[in-house]
Order: structure tokens, then sequence, then C-alpha cells
């Protein structure tokens, strides 16, 4: 699973795993078939881990304050 993945500052996590969601549904197309699947859940207080499973695992840990901000 993907742990950390750079970023700059003024882009959010959510964002990020947003775009690379996009990526796996285009790629899918492109190939003409492909599962995928989304789950989140509350980790740490008010986080959330969002884990992307489309071949393999992509996991993005959301802030409080990224949540807070929507």
């Amino acid at each position: 699973m993907q742990k950390h993945v750079p970023r700059a500052d003024n882009v959010s996590t959510l964002e990020i795993a947003l775009a690379q969601l996009r990526r796996i549904i285009e790629d899918g197309v492109d190939h003409g078939f492909f599962e995928c699947s989304v789950s989140c859940e509350v980790i740490n207080g008010k986080k959330r881990r969002l884990v992307i499973k489309a071949g393999k695992s992509h996991q993005f840990t959301i802030a409080e304050d990224e949540i807070l901000q929507r």
C-alpha cells in the first residue's frame, strides 16, 4: 500500500486521491475492463483513511483540517 505521497502544499490529499481515482478509471476504460473499490474509515480521532484498490492499493490519509475546509 502506498503510505505517503509527496505533494505541493496547495494541493489537498483528497484532490490527489481523486486524481488517482480518475487515472484508474481512465486506464480501465482504455483497456476495456477493470475492477476498482474505494473504502474510507475514521482513524486516530478525526482523520480519514481512504483506500483505492485497483490491481494494487493506494492509501491516502486525509487530515482533520482538510475535512473541515470542505
